[in-house]
C-alpha cells in the first residue's frame, strides 16, 4: 500500500486513487492516477515540488491541478 500522495493531500479534482498493475511478465505495482496521467503521475508531482499547475509535455488532455468542489 503507498503512502499518501500530494496529489490526494491537494483535493485535485482529477485524481482517481491507486491502480493496480497486474501484467504477468512484471512484479505487482501499485502506482496513482489521474485524467492527466492515466497510466501513472510523475513522481515528482505525486511526492516532489511540482503542483501540477500547467500542462505537461506527455500529458492528456490540459487538466492540471483544481481543487475539488
Amino acid at each position: 500500500m503507498q503512502i499518501p500522495t500530494n496529489c490526494f493531500d491537494r483535493k485535485c479534482k482529477w485524481f482517481k486513487g491507486v491502480k493496480n498493475d497486474s501484467d504477468p511478465h512484471r512484479e505487482w505495482e501499485e502506482h496513482y492516477f489521474c485524467l492527466a496521467y492515466p497510466d501513472g503521475i510523475p513522481l515528482e508531482i505525486t511526492k516532489g515540488d511540482d503542483l501540477h499547475e500547467e500542462v505537461k509535455l506527455g500529458q492528456t488532455g490540459e487538466y492540471v491541478y483544481e481543487p475539488s468542489s
